[in-house]
């Protein structure tokens, strides 16, 4: 299985900016609301403007890989950027709906959103996909001291072994335990 980076707070924020100004403000967006709502791309990609509550700041969606039900906090970031979106653009449907002739209508691909972040990492020497904004999010929460059960939720695994291989902790890193914390 091939894994990806998951990054810091700093890395964030620079990746965002380098996506926007080498790649364009849709792929910088796509990294920002990523980040915010961990969300697997697949359905990152699917939202349309319809699927927000912004009044009550709630997006309700069933997850496709897992068919689970899933409600997330909008917090005011991924807000803003879904304004601006809908002002810049208020005939789109889709959050992140393609600009061409050719694909009106429809929402930017995934390939297309995976070579962006490919080659930003490849500028950054970071080894990033469309799946490390989920996992960086999981790691900030783990790295400010959320617990794993709290980010196994969110993240909607069915337990927390899962999300402790998902934030590559492992066996070396338990028995480092032990040596670094001698009471």
């Amino acid at each position: 299985m091939n894994t990806v980076d998951a990054v810091d707070k700093e890395q964030i924020n620079l990746i965002h900016s380098l996506l926007n100004n080498k790649f364009g403000g849709i792929y910088g967006d796509i990294w920002k609301i990523g980040v915010n709502l961990s969300l697997r791309i697949g359905d990152l990609l699917k939202l349309k403007y319809s699927d927000f509550n912004l009044d009550d700041r709630i997006l309700k969606l069933t997850e496709s890989k897992t068919v689970k039900k899933k409600e997330i906090r909008l917090n005011q970031t991924v807000i803003e950027i879904i304004v601006r979106r809908k002002r810049e653009q208020p005939n789109h449907v889709w959050l992140f709906e393609v600009e061409c002739n050719r694909a009106k209508n429809k929402a930017i691909s995934r390939i297309s959103v995976s070579r962006a972040f490919k080659e930003c990492g490849d500028m950054l020497n970071l080894n990033i996909n469309t799946h490390s904004m989920r996992k960086s999010r999981g790691m900030a929460m783990f790295n400010d001291g959320v617990s794993i059960e709290k980010i196994a939720h969110v993240l909607n695994h069915s337990n927390t072994s899962s999300t402790l291989r998902y934030l590559g902790i492992t066996q070396q890193d338990v028995l480092q335990t032990y040596d670094d914390y001698q009471l």
